[in-house]
């Protein structure tokens, strides 16, 4: 192996995508080095310096591989030897369909993991200006919250400012807080999944009158004031506030996520609710839940006054209130090249969410496919892309037919005033997975090209497994201590101090 092969490719932010970028190159023995900031340097959201960190949710999203396309993305990531499925798979919670996990137990995995790699090495560091040219080899994977140094020298470098988005957090609520003589448990459709019973979900109901008098209380409830020059900044239409999907109708939160259906209230016979909110499991243990779809950037004073409304909340203990932020990411169509090199300095790489993809799972699949193109370049080996028949593919491909979109409506070479379409209008459709809007749109083209012919996704998965070095951690083996709890039956408490 000649010496440029030994060289480390340095990998930016130990995210989800940094993480698992780090851990594709090292078992395909090219050496890391892994720079991540915290906790030298914090963000709002993070509250450990521990590596893939989950600051939202602690769901992973449905692991139906058959049916839905993020659950392919997943059986593809497993098959490809992902460190992130291997950790998400060993702290996996209750969550009827969806793969969630113990957001502890999980980032603890992925941490050890790489500290234990030989070739790995964890350096607890700054960032904050482009990498120096003796990195030849660098894959920027610092997320939606990238320090502002090193966002401003992308932003210098590219000659492109960054764009952004409005993301939110949901609350998470101590468990033995809950009313269950009010609220029960039950999964929707009494969906089992891939760790649940059918009954893996705490269900808070609400009559029509209860849900009114939420959705008023939301509406003028004093809210965080946004800055000046974040007025422009949009929402993440998969992620919005509570009190934003209020105030775009009465009966929108009640569609959305405190959708009644499929649920039936055991302590109410044959009434069925008029609205519900769910929490879902948030670690092992089973001492937290969190109000799944409930992101909201209510002034903490206010989200426990309101969020007591719920039936069986009315006693609610908060381990965690929700919160907002804001994510910037890189206009990726027109910066990249179909590699996911920076096309002006082509030695340095971007992955996971500062490309503009949305979602733990996603951001994971594109530092694994960062990491694939680095190690094959080092090796000085070809690497095809992935096929469009598979989720990584679409994915990947996403980001360049927006950018083919682009060149060949600034050269004419297509029209879309014949049919009445917009320029804009048909820049929207092309870019599958290449904005953080863009999110269910390009997982359902994903979905959609699973259903055509597989072989070439055979084909690749293959050939891509064939060329890594095996290596399993001893610390994904380790079972968390304690056990593995369920929604379950708990003490009922009476109501009668609650003023219900």
């Amino acid at each position: 192996m000649s010496r440029q092969q030994l060289e480390p490719v340095h990998i930016i932010g130990g995210g989800l995508a940094g993480a698992e970028a780090a851990w594709q190159l090292a078992t395909r023995g090219i050496p890391v080095l892994l720079h991540e900031m915290r906790p030298v340097r914090s963000t709002p959201v993070h509250k450990s310096a521990a590596l893939a960190e989950l600051v939202c949710s602690n769901s992973l999203r449905s692991d139906d591989k058959e049916h839905n396309a993020v659950g392919l993305l997943h059986e593809e990531m497993r098959r490809l030897g992902s460190l992130v499925m291997r950790a998400a798979d060993a702290n996996q919670v209750p969550a009827g369909g969806a793969l969630a996990v113990d957001r502890e137990g999980f980032a603890a995995a992925v941490t050890a993991a790489l500290s234990d790699h030989p070739l790995v090495e964890i350096r607890r560091e700054e960032i904050a200006a482009l990498p120096p040219p003796e990195w030849d080899k660098v894959i920027i994977a610092t997320g939606p919250l990238t320090s502002p140094a090193l966002a401003d020298a992308i932003a210098s470098r590219t000659g492109h400012g960054a764009l952004s988005f409005f993301d939110a957090i949901a609350p998470i609520v101590h468990r033995e807080s809950i009313d269950m003589c009010v609220a029960w448990c039950q999964s929707r459709y009494d969906k089992a999944g891939p760790a649940g019973s059918g009954a893996d979900y705490i269900n808070c109901p609400l009559t029509r009158e209860q849900y009114h008098a939420f959705v008023d209380a939301l509406l003028t409830a004093e809210k965080i004031e946004l800055h000046d020059w974040e007025a422009g900044t949009p929402y993440f239409d998969g992620c919005l506030p509570i009190e934003v999907m209020a105030q775009r109708g009465r009966e929108t939160l009640r569609h959305g996520p405190m959708k009644p259906f499929g649920l039936t209230n055991p302590h109410a016979g044959t009434a069925k609710p008029y609205a519900v909110v769910q929490l879902r499991q948030d670690n092992r243990l089973g001492t937290l839940f969190n109000m799944v779809g409930f992101q909201t950037k209510l002034r903490h004073g206010e989200q426990t006054r309101v969020l007591r409304m719920i039936p069986g909340l009315e006693k609610a203990q908060f381990a965690r209130l929700g919160g907002l932020h804001r994510n910037t990411f890189i206009n990726a169509p027109r910066l990249l090249d179909p590699t996911l090199r920076l096309q002006a300095e082509p030695r340095l790489r971007f992955a996971g969410q500062i490309t503009g993809c949305e979602g733990y799972v996603e951001s994971a699949a594109i530092g694994l496919l960062a990491a694939r193109f680095a190690a094959a370049e080092r090796r000085q080996e070809a690497l095809p892309p992935p096929p469009p028949t598979t989720a990584h593919g679409k994915m990947r491909s996403g980001l360049w037919a927006a950018r083919q979109m682009a060149h060949c409506l600034r050269h004419g070479a297509i029209s879309v005033r014949a049919n009445g379409s917009s320029p804009a209008r048909a820049m929207r459709a092309s870019i599958i997975g290449a904005s953080a809007a863009g999110k269910n749109a390009g997982m359902s083209a994903a979905g959609a090209a699973r259903m055509s012919s597989r072989a070439c996704a055979r084909c690749w998965l293959a050939r891509s497994r064939s060329s890594a070095t095996a290596a399993r951690s001893p610390a994904l083996a380790r079972p968390l201590a304690g056990r593995r709890a369920s929604c379950g039956p708990a003490p009922c408490r009476s109501n009668r101090s609650s003023g219900r």
